[in-house]
């Protein structure tokens, strides 16, 4: 699996394009791994092939929130501004999973921003897809209830996972997804559990009514 393979938006006719990225080799990168830190130096831009990395902050008390997730086929626009702007990186990102990905050098992304303008079009069609999830991102959090919040992830979540009704997920990655504190999540499922919406386990939250659930986003 190459770059050009997994982003088909990527224009291959372009040979500048071509004869500098096609020569860069994935890397592999263990489930948990941290790849920056805030405040850290960014050494190149990550283009997902497999896995997913998380982007998140944290507070001085140690809560988390999800900024957004890079999946297959998408790339990190935090990267591209650390870089452009020679800036220090202003997050967290860990892999998810165990995670394949083109890692575009720094020197690389800004020759090509100059050189290429499919190159240019590319980042600034990144910019747009992920400026757009932000501005969503901010809307939940300032004008949605958290209990609405965690119904809808709930429903996300089963639907990314085929539907099954069986969620592996902790109280504690609910909370950084949602961008509050494990407390918070454990007492909202009690509730759903009350109302016999769902059941949880260690690590396992069973979904029994998702119309239910609806009714609460």
């Amino acid at each position: 699996m190459d770059l050009f393979t997994s982003f088909p938006d990527l224009d291959r006719s372009d040979r500048t394009l071509w004869q500098a990225l096609s020569p860069i080799r994935p890397l592999k990168l263990s489930a948990g791994r941290l790849l920056l830190s805030e405040g850290s130096t960014c050494a190149g831009v990550p283009f997902v092939l497999e896995g997913s990395l998380r982007l998140f902050k944290t507070s001085e008390t140690g809560r988390e929130i999800t900024l957004y997730r890079v999946e297959a086929g998408e790339s990190c626009i935090l990267s591209t501004t650390c870089i452009l702007s020679s800036g220090a990186f202003p997050a967290f990102a860990r892999a998810e999973h165990d995670t394949e990905a083109v890692f575009v050098p720094a020197g690389i992304f800004r020759d090509l921003v100059d050189r290429s303008p499919s190159w240019r079009s590319y980042v600034f069609q990144l910019y747009e897809r992920r400026l757009t999830q932000m501005v969503t991102l901010v809307e939940e959090v300032a004008f949605h209830r958290m209990d609405q919040r965690l119904a809808q992830a709930l429903l996300d979540l089963d639907r990314a996972s085929g539907q099954t009704g069986l969620l592996n997920v902790t109280h504690q990655e609910l909370a950084a997804r949602l961008g509050t504190t494990r407390e918070v999540i454990t007492r909202l499922l009690r509730d759903l559990e009350e109302d016999h919406l769902v059941t949880t386990a260690r690590a396992e939250i069973h979904l029994l009514d998702r119309e239910g659930l609806a009714g609460r986003v």
